[in-house]
């Protein structure tokens, strides 16, 4: 597989895999074609916030790179758990960025307007928790007027904010872009609804996806918090009593409705916080189908996807993945997996 590097939402291709394991090549436009009457689409409405901030370790004067990472408090914008870089940016491959300046707490950043203080330096030098100093509307204008996307080096050209944000872009709440919501345009959810096919939204904050480091990459994803909103809540019930199917757009969406979730697969209204990962041992409860992108082994949302169809299946999808140049990565192809037994 090949990383897109462009972000061109028009334009994508759509791997779709069966219950039974079948592989279809489409293009992601047929989407709107795949489901049927009584079938309920979850996405993530979380809009993306710029995370990615440069300026200067007070103490020694040297230079940072902030990449926020996670709340500490769900929604609070004073507090977070943070990846911290030294000089450079997104150009350089993140597992080549150079190390931080030695942080210790009580250390002052100097981050355009704001100033954040390292509250604690974790058990990884680029680990931390910070605090904004300022009020929280302080802060989100600061992030609002220094921050930037967090982005990678397979992307070139800097990213503005507008194409880290889906179609339904709401409350800024993720770190990352939830990007599997890259493939729903407003062509597709009108002919869903025409067709009888509901859409329904939460809240997620979609942390990072890589930290440039081995040993904090295998503790992804960070828990993540989320909002289910009473009439999703109430959508789920419906579908579930009319046997149609539960379709999560990305991988957020699952760990969102999984960790809601009761015993039983009923899903209640509120907030919560999505721990752990969710892997080949998941006894899925809610989710029926995934919309994601193209992953490759190994990744914690590949790992994921091991809940939804058995090993065999996915090595043939990566194989033929491969071979066919599907696109990874955020503004990469979309992979569409039915669960094996789903209703």
């Amino acid at each position: 597989m090949i990383a897109a590097h462009l972000p061109d939402r028009k334009s994508g291709r759509l791997l779709a895999v069966d219950a039974d394991g079948g592989i279809q090549h489409l293009c992601r436009a047929d989407l709107s074609t795949l489901f049927r009457s009584g079938d309920l689409v979850v996405a993530n409405d979380a809009a993306t916030l710029p995370a990615s901030l440069h300026g200067q370790h007070r103490p020694t004067g040297e230079p940072v790179e902030i990449r926020l990472a996670a709340f500490v408090t769900a929604g609070d914008p004073t507090r977070f758990l943070a990846i911290a870089f030294g000089a450079g940016d997104y150009h350089t491959l993140t597992e080549n960025r150079a190390k931080p300046p030695m942080l210790s707490p009580g250390d002052h950043l100097l981050l355009g307007p704001l100033v954040a203080v390292v509250e604690s330096v974790l058990d990884h030098p680029r680990l931390l928790k910070l605090r904004f100093q300022g009020e929280s509307s302080e802060i989100l204008a600061g992030l609002a007027q220094h921050g930037r996307p967090i982005q990678y080096a397979h992307v070139p050209a800097p990213l503005p904010l507008w194409d880290v944000w889906t179609s339904l872009a709401a409350e800024p709440f993720a770190f990352e872009a939830p990007s599997a919501g890259f493939a729903l345009d407003w062509q597709t959810l009108t002919t869903w609804q025409r067709r009888g096919i509901e859409l329904a939204t939460l809240t997620h904050a979609a942390g990072i996806s890589s930290t440039g480091d081995t040993d904090l990459d295998a503790r992804l994803p960070f828990d993540e918090p989320y909002i289910i909103p009473g009439n999703t809540a109430a959508a789920i019930r419906r579908t579930r009593a009319r046997g149609g199917r539960v379709i999560a757009i990305g991988t957020t969406v699952v760990r969102a409705l999984e960790a809601a979730a009761t015993t039983h697969g009923t899903v209640h209204p509120g907030n919560g916080v999505a721990r752990g990962r969710i892997g080949p041992e998941t006894r899925l409860r809610v989710t029926d189908t995934i919309l994601t992108g193209m992953h490759e082994p190994g990744e914690s949302h590949f790992e994921l996807l091991r809940a939804f169809t058995d090993d065999p299946v996915l090595h043939s999808v990566h194989q033929t993945a491969v071979e066919r140049r599907y696109r990874t990565h955020e503004f990469g192809d979309s992979l569409l997996i039915e669960r094996r037994n789903a209703a």
